[in-house]
């Protein structure tokens, strides 16, 4: 690799075979410096602003401080992390850069093509968040409160978040655009809420007529061999009965050939919360409603496992539970392609906790007590947990499976428990020692739940230290009483 930069107003050769750019070109747009117009109404991409800079990167080497913004890559300015990976390839780059003071900077430089930057930026997307066009009546982010943050508010459609981040995403409000650059960056696998497959019912569904052209757009991913996973919220009354069972063979009809269109579909219920719109025509899921659904799904999976090696589609563990069904063996979620889903998450979690438990101590040097927050909907399932931790001698896990007052929801993933919830469940409880939240309840990165409470104001009400926990391996840990082994 071979650099050299112009960084902090001074020259730094960091290697001797290389040149110095003499000129700072004005930075580009997403395809040329000629295409960025700030008085356009078109969408304009923002310059790319550093998070973090990995350690002994290239990035580090260059000077890369967080606060700084890459405003381009060979004189192109990206729209988001995609186009920034594909533009990084390039063996020899030149780097357009203002930092946090306000000064340009740049760059020119060698390396290997796989040779990464080492830079994380504080958002993916450079040119905003696509959002979504349709009016479900069962949308999650219209059954909130209002006078939350912001993000709680923001209707993501975006097919680059499906793409990086598994995020599922409609297909009805891409352009022709949009459409052309999914095929030539190969953009593949994305994420899909199909719902239904039936065009009427599907446009009636999304309450967005361009949602009825699903089965053409499954083609076109068909042809050019690229791949979606699929999932269908079930929502009983409307599409459920022969219309899940017509949409699931649909999507199978695009899978058993040597490079499936459709790689997964996963069924999960529909969530309501006390905030939704009045005479939305929708209705909580009942357990006769998830017998129903196991035991017209579960019959496919056979089918499906004849047919194509594969059982190809999967319901979501929260059909079992609602139902009072014993969850499915490890094996039948096969390489859990639908995890992120909530397909087969407890039982992956039951795994990881037989990894975390193989070698465990008859006993610990000092007693301690510990609570465990879970949500209601979940406790049964993995009671086990507790069962096999009591049997060391000087541990005592007690879990508690909380409701959400605060959603409306006797039963619920322990995902959407707020702080609300936590402080209502555990009013009056002898916690022990210490309570365990997971950190799912936690926004990624940031101490603070889904009704903007912070966990300092919860631990503030919390007669006892909160430890986040992130997995099995940290339960474990943190019911051993050994605080090295949690992160």
């Amino acid at each position: 690799m071979a650099y050299r930069c112009w960084f902090g107003g001074q020259a730094q050769a960091q290697t001797d075979n290389s040149r110095l750019l003499a000129v700072w070109n004005e930075p580009s747009a997403g395809v040329a410096v000629t295409a960025l117009d700030p008085a356009s109404s078109s969408r304009q991409p923002e310059p790319a602003v550093v998070a973090s800079v990995e350690a002994g990167s290239i990035g580090e080497e260059l000077g890369f401080e967080p606060g700084d913004q890459l405003l381009s890559i060979n004189g192109v300015r990206p729209r988001d992390l995609i186009d920034y990976r594909y533009l990084i390839v390039d063996e020899e780059l030149t780097l357009e850069v203002r930092d946090s003071a306000g000064q340009l900077h740049c760059v020119e430089l060698e390396k290997d093509a796989d040779d990464g930057l080492g830079l994380a930026f504080t958002e993916a997307l450079f040119d905003g968040l696509r959002q979504c066009t349709n009016r479900c009546p069962f949308c999650f982010i219209d059954q909130q409160p209002p006078g939350h943050r912001d993000s709680l508010y923001l209707k993501d459609d975006d097919y680059r978040l499906s793409f990086l981040y598994g995020s599922y995403l409609t297909l009805t409000n891409l352009s022709d655009a949009d459409w052309e650059r999914i095929e030539q960056q190969r953009l593949t696998p994305l994420f899909v809420s199909v719902h239904a497959t039936d065009p009427d019912l599907r446009s009636t569904l999304l309450e967005n007529p361009r949602a009825g052209r699903l089965m053409e757009q499954l083609k076109w991913f068909a042809q050019r061999d690229l791949q979606i996973h699929a999932q269908v919220v079930v929502c009983p009354g409307l599409n459920d009965g022969d219309a899940l069972l017509n949409t699931l063979r649909d999507l199978a009809g695009f899978t058993g050939v040597e490079w499936p269109a459709v790689l997964s579909a996963a069924v999960v219920p529909v969530g309501l919360t006390r905030f939704r719109p009045p005479g939305d025509g929708l209705r909580a899921v009942t357990p006769e409603d998830a017998e129903r659904v196991i035991d017209a799904v579960e019959p496919l999976q056979s089918e499906f496992q004849a047919r194509f090696g594969s059982r190809f589609v999967w319901l979501s563990d929260e059909w079992y539970l609602i139902a009072g069904r014993a969850l499915p063996p490890r094996g039948s979620y096969e390489d859990l392609p639908q995890q992120e889903n909530g397909v087969g998450t407890i039982r992956a979690f039951l795994e990881a906790l037989d990894d975390a438990t193989a070698s465990l101590p008859q006993s610990v040097d000092r007693p301690i007590c510990s609570s465990w927050v879970v949500g209601r909907l979940v406790d049964r399932a993995l009671e086990t947990v507790t069962e096999r931790l009591n049997r060391i001698g000087g541990v005592t896990l007690e879990m508690h499976g909380l409701p959400s007052p605060y959603w409306g929801q006797d039963q619920v993933v322990t995902g959407l428990l707020t702080g609300q919830d936590l402080l209502d469940g555990l009013k009056d409880q002898d916690l022990g020692d210490q309570l365990l939240l997971p950190s799912v309840m936690l926004r990624q990165g940031q101490p603070v739940f889904l009704d903007d409470m912070t966990l300092d104001q919860v631990q503030a009400q919390i007669p006892v230290p909160i430890r986040i926990v992130h997995g099995a391996a940290d339960i474990v840990a943190a019911v051993l009483g050994d605080s090295q082994k949690t992160t």
